[in-house]
């Protein structure tokens, strides 16, 4: 049922626990099995999960007494190979899970649930999609506040705020902002730094919305951008959107990546271009597939996932553009509708 002949999971991690069940606790176990959906919790959320999830049996446990609970639901279950969550669950946990239930063979099931959750559901594309309007919403509101002699801090509270207040849960990770020669760091963690004029500004933000995230980023600069990084500007764009005119099923994670790189090293950035181009998104930032030079993986339809080129000049500055789109067979349907220009 699951691969590897599982037939039954048993899921710790929250964001599975929320893609199997559509619920968001703090502590709990899913076990999964044939037609039985089980959800193990305390008593903070028995009352809520047991309001909430028709159909599944919810059983009040406690941290002490869970993987003695587990070991009898798999008992009477007839469980056979259990699938567990190999690529996150702690040593800790695993040696008590598999300590109190002995008498089952345990299975790695990461690999499974990863490439189940790469293909989206149409209620997932909407979600995600919905979470994608409220971020453009927040940047198109606080655009017309990035002055010079704003900081970066500054810029982020706001973009946070009106995520927030346009319905947003949280953001989909820490917002970053970068002005200057701090955008030319691809993983810059948002500062004091104030704005000058002429400088570029390179924000990566997103919303959270009923779990699902979005993911966008977009460089400008306020007043004439430095020359270079005009430059870097047009190649990036055009980059982006070959890459995206050529997206579909069934290309590999290679090919897609390709694209967009093989243009920039033909205009003289390829040095410059330090990241993959892009990443599966959805209850998790960073998802299966993972769009890099070496990835066999093939793209399929349903899959969610950022197109993000950028080039990065150290001491001068950077550029990202990052659009996410759905995979289709003949193409992509982009979810991102904001302004791509050097000059907002």
């Amino acid at each position: 049922m699951f691969g590897n002949n599982i037939d039954t999971l048993v899921l710790f991690s929250s964001v599975n626990r929320h893609y199997f069940s559509k619920v968001d606790v703090e502590f709990g176990c899913v076990i999964l099995h044939g037609d039985e959906k089980i959800y193990l919790t305390d008593f903070r959320y028995y009352s809520y999960l047991s309001s909430e999830l028709s159909g599944w049996n919810v059983i009040k446990t406690s941290v002490e007494k869970m993987f003695d609970k587990i070991n009898a639901e798999l008992t009477r279950l007839n469980a056979e190979i259990v699938g567990y969550e190999d690529k996150i669950v702690s040593v800790d946990r695993f040696k008590k899970l598999t300590n109190a239930c002995s008498a089952f063979k345990f299975e790695p099931a990461s690999s499974y649930i990863t490439q189940t959750r790469a293909i989206k559901t149409e209620e997932e594309i909407q979600k995600i999609a919905a979470a994608q309007i409220i971020a453009q919403k927040a940047l198109g509101k606080v655009v017309p506040f990035i002055k010079p002699g704003v900081s970066e801090r500054e810029v982020a509270a706001n973009i946070i705020y009106e995520m927030q207040m346009l319905g947003a849960e949280d953001c989909a990770f820490e917002t970053s902002v970068a002005f200057g020669e701090n955008s030319a760091d691809p993983y810059h963690k948002t500062g004091k730094r104030k704005l000058d004029k002429g400088e570029m500004v390179l924000i990566d933000m997103g919303a959270k919305l009923d779990g699902y995230l979005s993911d966008m980023s977009r460089t400008f600069c306020i007043g004439s951008p430095n020359e270079k990084l005009e430059q870097a500007h047009k190649v990036v764009l055009n980059a982006q959107e070959y890459a995206l005119a050529n997206l579909r099923a069934g290309i590999t994670c290679h090919e897609a990546d390709s694209y967009a790189r093989e243009y920039i090293i033909s205009h003289g950035f390829g040095k410059e271009f330090v990241h993959g181009l892009g990443h599966g998104v959805g209850l998790d930032i960073h998802e299966f597939p993972h769009l890099k030079y070496d990835s066999p993986v093939v793209l399929q339809p349903n899959m969610i996932v950022t197109i993000e080129p950028g080039v990065y000049i150290e001491g001068l500055g950077g550029i990202r553009i990052e659009d996410i789109v759905v995979i289709k067979e003949d193409g992509i349907l982009n979810l991102t509708n904001f302004d791509k220009n050097i000059n907002l």
